[in-house]
């Protein structure tokens, strides 16, 4: 690289400290890239992105408090022009479209960071998209399925804590019978026999997080 060229900008968001300190020694032994901050969880990326204005932003979704996804949508309402790349271990689709829909320009599986990662950060300052195939493939599988509604998951959730339809009633405060057509709403779009396999699926598909 010239050297006059600026390097591009990094903030890495993730609660694991070797992570970081894994893509630290990454980004450390490249020319065109500088590590400009570190944050471990939601909040303290919008603050730190807020103060280093960085190029790229390389986002965890799962941390304690504020989550990846909600970062993703702090962030682009103050900063519309934001890069950012999920880092994640989900390769759920729902996980994957909730992180495209906040904003996300790339999607890398935290096994694959080390062989993936400098070309995706390259890529998106580029102004590109990367979506890793096999996720692309799991995208693809699902796209002409209906998506549950939020009255749906909220259903679903209760279910994976093991409530009854009278239980789900009481709690969301409507009618029992209104329990039983959500779930029969839920098998249908899901696929599902029932509903322990209903849960199996939403669980792979990142629906829903226990």
């Amino acid at each position: 690289m010239p050297t006059d060229c600026v390097p591009i900008r990094i903030l890495t968001v993730d609660d694991h400290d070797l992570l970081r300190e894994g893509i630290a020694a990454l980004v450390g032994a490249e020319s065109d890239m500088k590590l400009v901050a570190e944050a471990s969880n939601g909040q303290d990326a919008i603050e730190k992105f807020r103060v280093h204005r960085p190029d790229v932003t390389l986002m965890d979704l799962q941390m304690p408090g504020l989550s990846g996804i909600e970062a993703i949508i702090g962030i682009r309402s103050e900063f519309p022009n934001a890069r950012i790349v999920v880092l994640t271990t989900y390769t759920g689709d729902t996980q994957v479209l909730r992180a495209l829909k906040a904003g996300a320009r790339a999607y890398i599986l935290k096994g694959e960071v080390h062989r993936e990662l400098l070309d995706t950060i390259r890529a998106v300052h580029a102004g590109k998209k990367r979506i890793p195939p096999e996720i692309a493939a799991v995208l693809a599988d699902h796209a002409a399925e209906d998506e549950l509604s939020a009255r749906e998951i909220d259903v679903l959730r209760l279910i994976a804590t093991g409530n009854a339809n009278k239980e789900i009633a009481a709690q969301l405060s409507i009618a029992e019978e209104t329990v039983k057509s959500h779930v029969s709403n839920i098998l249908a779009k899901l696929g599902a026999n029932d509903r322990t396999h209903a849960l199996t699926i939403a669980l792979k598909r990142g629906i829903i997080e226990l």
